[in-house]
């Protein structure tokens, strides 16, 4: 059997958090310990605000998304990246470039497991699901093994979209922390539909390279497939029951509004995934 540190990928080598599997995994069970013991340790405390907090983790996490954005990018045009399908060792310093933003992106996933931290802190308990639980967690492990082992080449295109999303998602979060604000904040919704385009676009973009291959790993699309259907599955779930299952009125769906946005708290109130969590209405 061999070695899954021969495996790996020699230009992410002595990388941090990447030689040993070990970190990751602890980071893991503390952050799943965490979801099934914080709201015990909560029961009997007052929620905490954290007003202040939000706003700047909000906006440092869109700012952190908008570099991997621009920069992913620039990379992939410079190295010539192919949208339908690109190998691992087709642009030289390119994806090298590519490799280092993608770093930071596993890195983004870590510091999203505040996200559920902020709900427990807030006791926002019914925020902390099956899907915003399983994506977060998912998502840090699996980048783990992308950046080992195809962390560049066609692994490019999913966080180009997600951190494009994430740009939009968390100002929306960081926008509802300020009350004059709020009567702007009408598009929640359609955030959460550009999150299924997203879903689609991926699995879409993955299907090409297995159809027409470049020597990507095919056995790392299906899997990419297989995991991405899980989510549209998931997601599209949850956007049946908030937005299709009930139909209210014109009263109701004014009356609705205008509570939400008085109520309304970033990290707290919609369903965003792979890059996201899961909020309900409230």
């Amino acid at each position: 059997m061999s070695n899954p540190r021969s495996l790996q990928d020699s230009r992410v080598r002595g990388w941090f958090l990447l030689d040993s599997y070990l970190p990751t995994l602890s980071f893991t069970i503390v952050y799943l310990l965490i979801v099934y013991l914080g709201p015990k340790f909560m029961r009997n405390r007052p929620a905490y605000s954290l007003k202040g907090v939000l706003l700047v983790y909000n906006f440092s996490v869109t700012m952190l998304s908008l570099y991997m954005l621009v920069e992913l990018i620039c990379a992939s045009w410079s190295g010539g990246y192919r949208l339908q399908c690109q190998g691992l060792h087709e642009a030289g310093e390119a994806d090298v470039r590519v490799a280092k933003v993608l770093w930071w992106y596993y890195l983004s996933k870590l510091i999203e497991f505040l996200d559920t931290m902020f709900f427990v802190l807030r006791k926002k308990n019914s925020q902390i699901t099956f899907l915003h639980v399983y994506h977060h967690a998912s998502m840090f492990n699996i980048w783990w093994s992308v950046l080992n082992w195809i962390p560049c080449g066609q692994s490019f295109f999913g966080p180009t979209l997600n951190s494009f999303i994430h740009v939009c998602m968390y100002s929306y979060y960081g926008l509802s922390t300020i009350p004059s604000m709020h009567k702007y904040l009408w598009w929640k919704r359609y955030l959460t539909q550009a999150q299924l385009v997203q879903f689609l676009l991926s699995i879409i973009h993955t299907l090409g390279a297995v159809i027409i291959p470049c020597g990507f790993p095919v056995s790392c699309l299906l899997f990419q497939v297989s995991y991405m259907a899980t989510l549209v599955i998931l997601f599209v779930n949850f956007y049946i029951q908030t937005y299709r299952k009930r139909q209210p009125s014109e009263d109701e769906k004014l009356s609705f509004e205008q509570s939400h946005i008085k109520s309304s708290h970033p990290n707290g109130h919609s369903a965003f995934t792979n890059g996201t969590s899961l909020k309900k209405r409230q």
